[in-house]
């Protein structure tokens, strides 16, 4: 993908960097949340992926009862910044909660633009390679394979989608026996219409084949697996997310979308909607069967209520 399809795309996921500067003083880490949890959870960082660039590592938050031996569900957090820009420190947040509410959570490093000098096929690529880790190496993880979820922000949320939902684009060192495709995804104001934003832009015919590689809406088919989508009432992008929903529904596929009123693209990052969208999120994966019991995010009386687009 060109360096210009690559500019043309982030003029429609700038002002998350502007939220994350506006976040940065009460938070830990770019784009970070502030923390959900008391609960004490483990660190540890493995490498996952060794590309010509570099190692890449997931960054895993487990449980203080975690064993090997376990079989818990696992999440992994891809970090937003136009494919450009960002850092697995975004949902840090996040990961300790889930890990707190006894899954394996991960945040995952992926190749970028600004480092890197890559495209944004790449970043899929990465993506799809961080979850086949999860499964390949369930057995030392303490996942169950059968439960893995795909998370991001943004270009983040974008890449997490395109894991589900776009078949190319698979690392040559990847074992492709091993499905890139997870079970769940929840996406935080993902891009999915990329190939519109290209067209909107006037992109040349070769940038626009490109986009459309990997535009997740143009994949959409039987089988996709259920996702949670949050947005902004005001994100551009949200019209993906409705593009998206219309062509689950004859499907019968399982795809939620939940609105904050009067916010931007990037609104997750900061509270109380960081804790309003993770408390949804745990709500949505309950339902799933893949945490039990109520959340123990504890939101304040005055929480702002996301609602549900039909």
């Amino acid at each position: 993908m060109s360096r210009l399809l690559i500019a043309l795309l982030l003029l429609s996921v700038l002002p998350c960097t502007v939220h994350a500067q506006k976040a940065k003083a009460k938070a830990k880490g770019k784009n970070a949340a502030p923390p959900m949890t008391d609960v004490a959870v483990k660190h540890e960082d493995r490498v996952y992926k060794t590309t010509p660039q570099g190692e890449l590592k997931l960054h895993f938050a487990l449980p203080t009862d975690w064993k090997p031996t376990d079989k818990r569900p696992a999440i992994v957090f891809f970090f937003g910044g136009g494919w450009k820009s960002g850092s697995y420190t975004q949902f840090f947040a996040q990961s300790d909660y889930f890990a707190s509410r006894g899954m394996v959570a991960a945040s995952a490093d992926y190749r970028i633009e600004s480092i890197h000098h890559t495209t944004p096929d790449k970043c899929v690529e990465d993506a799809k390679s961080a979850v086949r880790y999860l499964r390949q190496h369930a057995a030392e993880l303490g996942i169950d394979p059968s439960k893995v979820i795909a998370s991001g922000g943004s270009a983040g949320g974008h890449i997490a989608a395109c894991t589900a939902l776009v078949e190319a684009f698979d690392a040559e060192t990847d074992d492709k026996s091993i499905s890139a495709k997870p079970n769940a995804m929840v996406l935080f104001n993902p891009a999915l219409n990329i190939d519109e934003l290209a067209a909107q832009r006037s992109a040349s015919p070769e940038d626009k084949t490109r986009a459309e590689a990997i535009t997740p809406n143009r994949f959409i088919k039987a089988g996709v697996p259920p996702a949670i989508m949050f947005f902004g009432s005001d994100d551009a992008l949200i019209q993906g997310a409705r593009g998206y929903l219309a062509k689950a529904r004859p499907l019968n596929l399982r795809a939620e979308l939940w609105v904050a009123d009067g916010q931007a693209h990037g609104f997750f990052n900061r509270a109380p909607w960081s804790h309003v969208t993770a408390h949804k999120a745990d709500e949505f994966l309950t339902s799933l069967g893949y945490l039990t019991g109520t959340p123990t995010l504890k939101l304040p009386e005055d929480a702002p209520a996301l609602k549900r687009a039909e």
